[in-house]
């Protein structure tokens, strides 16, 4: 399709959030979904949105998931997209012109919501993410924090962008990051990194709470600020640790 648009979208028991993720994606000739073996809705709300559905296991690969979702897709534009992700309606506007230009990728502004609380500074504060691109320039990288990398110009999307929300409970962002924190030991491991216990157990974790709690202003967001800002520095300390452990004693205490 000259300049149609595929939407990809990468799922595992997304039931919750599915439904208004593809609602929103108004623009969209044609859904991709990959699918790791949902045990909810997930696949019959997808199926009510007449995508095209794949079922493929992650194995702790987000990139190689992307990179093949992508490959499946027909058209000749790509929105990547994240099921706890919605376009807003001036997003979705300004993708189809922007759909009918030249090769270019992309930056759409991503900000973050909760049910209860505000938090908008520190590491909840609006970022710019690579989502709308050239199907035959992109390539994505990276096992945990996966990076797009395309071969073109890059330009930023102005105006409303994305609403995104990253976690319901306190307890499910504990366990994302428990699991990166894991993914980044064994990355570490795979590629030889050195460990410093001083540098990279005490130091890091310290920089890292002052850079969001000061630096990016995580303290205008009040207590929950704080919160976030410590718990970022627990898991830049956890992935440190995880992977002292498992370099010099394969894991074991």
């Amino acid at each position: 399709m000259e300049n149609g648009i595929s939407v990809v979208l990468l799922t595992r028991n997304e039931e919750i959030n599915i439904d208004a993720c593809l609602s929103s994606c108004t623009f969209a000739d044609e859904i991709i979904v990959v699918d790791d073996g949902s045990t909810d809705r997930t696949i019959e709300i997808a199926e009510k949105h007449n995508a095209r559905i794949f079922h493929r296991a992650l194995n702790g690969d987000w990139a190689q998931q992307k990179n093949f979702a992508i490959a499946q897709a027909s058209c000749r534009w790509v929105f990547l997209i994240d099921a706890d992700e919605r376009v807003t309606p001036d997003l979705a506007a300004k993708i189809l012109e922007r759909s009918k230009g030249g090769d270019r990728a992309y930056e759409v502004q991503r900000h973050n919501r909760f049910k209860h609380i505000r938090a908008e500074h520190g590491n909840m504060r609006p970022d710019w993410v690579c989502r709308f691109v050239p199907k035959a320039l992109v390539t994505v990288y990276g096992q945990v924090h996966e990076e797009v990398r395309v071969s073109c110009t890059k330009e930023k999307i102005e105006g409303d962008g994305m609403i995104h929300y990253p976690y319901r409970t306190w307890g499910q962002y504990l366990n994302k990051l428990n699991t990166y924190s894991e993914l980044s030991a064994d990355r570490y491991l795979s590629e030889g990194k050195s460990i410093s216990v001083f540098k990279d157990i005490v130091c890091r974790p310290l920089w890292s709470f002052i850079k969001i709690y000061f630096l990016n202003k995580g303290f205008l967001d009040g207590k929950v600020g704080f919160m976030f800002s410590v718990n970022n520095a627990v898991y830049t300390m956890n992935k440190y640790v995880k992977y002292y452990f498992l370099k010099n004693y394969s894991g074991e205490l």
